[in-house]
């Protein structure tokens, strides 16, 4: 196994699995296995009863899951936007649990082939299923440079843009862009000339490679995809556990799950009425953020929050989700 997958940190790992609320004969969902930090921690603390269906999209992530030699678990090539029908494959119709760790992944960001870093040479894939889709080289080498300004300011929260959109056309014009070190070079050209108020030791191309990377991955799609299903597929009682790495995943997230947990029912109804579950969700907690310790060790863990949500006894209408629009990331 290759250092970056051994220096791997699973990010809010036991934040996350006490979050969870394990049963030992449960069955759970981890949708995103990545290395299997929080897959062999829920594994831990099952009993031989339990079980944990794991997904993920990138295929180096379910090669790694081979390691795991367990009748408890499995694992299929997938995106959990597809979990309903991972969840059908496998016989199962409800789970007391589903944990959603977010974004990208350590040994994906070291591993220069992938493109998804600036701070190494390779390829402009950013794919994390190299088998499908298009890469961020073919992406940009059509976009206009409106559809990029769109892109890189709403997916990156780049206030510069306009310019970093302009300077791309610029430079593919003058030749293809298929390197993460040539599209590094043109966004920090196109930001330094106008930069005041850069955070602290962040590269100029950091928005830049992250509107890129969730434009290819369509990864707030995916994510709204998700939460019904998984919302949908909980037992009474059963947990949602969510870490997000970024404000729109997060704003996502936030609302989805508050929109889930509202009480709609008028006021004048009797309290004895209202005091039955009216939201199919209920939040346990405020979110919860990584401890200074866990920062130290593990930087990437700076950004991560945690969201935890109940499935309560009442139904789920997706119609709740109607209110929070088609696009819930959006400011």
């Amino acid at each position: 196994m290759s250092e970056p997958i051994l220096a791997h940190r699973a990010v809010l790992l036991q934040e996350a699995v006490d979050a969870l609320a394990l049963r030992a004969d449960g069955t759970y969902v981890d949708a995103t296995f990545g290395r299997g930090g929080h897959s062999r921690a829920i594994l831990d603390r099952l009993g031989p009863a339990g079980r944990l269906i794991a997904l993920d999209r990138d295929p180096q992530a379910v090669a790694a899951a081979g390691e795991i030699r367990d009748a408890r678990f499995s694992i299929t090539h997938a995106p959990f936007s597809e979990l309903a029908r991972v969840l059908d494959s496998a016989g199962v119709a409800q789970v007391q649990g589903v944990l959603a760790d977010l974004g990208v992944s350590s040994p994906q960001l070291e591993d220069a082939a992938r493109g998804f870093s600036f701070r190494a040479d390779g390829p402009l894939d950013m794919r994390m299923d190299p088998t499908r889709g298009v890469s961020a080289a073919d992406w940009l080498a059509t976009a206009t440079e409106q559809q990029m300004r769109e892109a890189i300011g709403g997916y990156g929260e780049e206030r510069f843009a306009k310019q970093v959109a302009k300077a791309i056309v610029d430079a593919r014009a003058r030749e293809p862009l298929r390197r993460t070190e040539q599209l590094a070079a043109v966004v920090a050209a196109a930001v330094r000339q106008r930069e005041t108020r850069r955070e602290v030791g962040q590269n100029p191309a950091t928005r830049t490679f992250q509107a890129l990377r969730i434009l290819v991955n369509r990864e707030l799609e995916e994510v709204a995809l998700m939460l019904p299903q998984a919302i949908r597929r909980l037992a009474p009682g059963g947990r949602l556990a969510v870490i997000s790495f970024h404000s729109l995943e997060d704003r996502l997230v936030k609302r989805v799950l508050r929109a889930c947990s509202e009480d709609r029912l008028p006021s004048d109804l009797p309290i004895r009425a209202r005091e039955l579950p009216q939201a199919p969700l209920r939040i346990t907690g405020k979110a919860r953020r990584a401890s200074s310790a866990e920062i130290s060790a593990n930087p990437r863990a700076r950004s991560a929050t945690l969201r935890v949500a109940e499935r309560t006894g009442a139904a789920f209408d997706e119609s709740i989700l109607d209110r929070i629009g088609p696009e819930p990331w959006r400011s």
